[in-house]
């Protein structure tokens, strides 16, 4: 009977301590979102959302913050960078997994996992080295009179970053497609490309989503790497040969000379908000996209 009662004693606790555990983690982006607004709240007191989304002017000595140039130099340098790496990364994973050999594939596994494991200001010294006077030649050769220090080298750089894990997620969703649905579909007469096409492809799709997803919102948020190639100059770009300036450079080039001051730290606060506001907007779309192509 003891024995009995201290097992249910125990299964309570392990119960209790498991549901504590998931309601902290579902309560964390909610306490984020709280606590940077509560953070921003200076900067509401004097200026509308209106105006700080959508105002070009950035000049914190004279009280104005535009987010528009940050807000646009985020979202070109994230979707450039999804546009390069998407590609790569699905064409990999379709190979490394229906193609390659095993033992090239875990060589090429071994090596995915050392990239994924680089420090994001390895990636930066590297693209300041490499990336951004191969693309100031580019602009050269285009006739545009560019540096290097562009939107395009962002992009660039950060599309290497988020190649391992877009990739890792992509190689697991294709290894768990059961077998047989290869090999009834060639069994069928179908090719193996129209096998993958068709078949593979269709049943992956809400993985893949899932995949480019989380590296949307990796991307989003990267800081170090982007802030040392993007240029950071306060201005819309109209090119990719233009520098940018992302939200996240602007929290880390910001905060530890201005963060003292109230209304600019809570502008800093805000560019946060304004991560994070995104990042759940993304999320919540793509889950609503993930059931979609659930059902489909």
């Amino acid at each position: 009977m003891n024995i009995s009662s201290h097992r249910r004693t125990r299964d309570r606790v392990v119960t209790v301590l498991t549901y504590a555990a998931m309601v902290f983690v579902l309560l964390l982006p909610f306490a984020l979102f709280v606590g940077l607004a509560v953070k921003s709240d200076l900067l509401f007191r004097e200026h509308s959302l209106g105006d700080l989304l959508f105002s070009s002017v950035w000049r914190p000595s004279s009280g104005e913050f535009g987010f528009k140039p940050f807000i646009v130099g985020s979202v070109y340098v994230t979707l450039l960078a999804m546009l390069i790496s998407c590609p790569i990364c699905l064409l990999s994973a379709i190979h490394i997994t229906q193609y390659a050999p095993t033992r090239v594939a875990k060589v090429v596994t071994t090596a995915i996992d050392i990239l994924a494991g680089i420090p994001s200001v390895v990636y930066g010294v590297w693209g300041m080295v490499g990336v951004v006077p191969f693309v100031g030649k580019i602009a050269g050769w285009c006739g545009i009179q560019s540096n290097g220090y562009s939107i395009l080298a962002g992009g660039i750089v950060l599309s290497i970053m988020v190649v391992p894990f877009i990739l890792n997620i992509l190689m697991e969703i294709y290894r768990t497609i059961p077998r047989e649905l290869t090999e009834v579909s060639l069994s069928l007469g179908a090719t193996r490309w129209e096998t993958i096409r068709d078949v593979l492809n269709r049943k992956a799709l809400p993985g893949i989503l899932a995949a480019f997803g989380f590296g949307f919102a990796r991307a989003f948020g990267e800081t170090m790497a982007v802030l040392m190639v993007v240029g950071n100059v306060v201005k819309i770009p109209e090119g990719l040969f233009d520098p940018g300036y992302p939200l996240p450079a602007l929290i880390a080039n910001s905060f530890g000379e201005l963060g003292s001051i109230p209304e600019i730290e809570s502008a800093l606060m805000f560019a946060a908000l304004i991560l994070l506001v995104v990042v759940l907007i993304f999320n919540a779309t793509l889950r609503w996209l993930i059931i979609k192509a659930e059902r489909y």
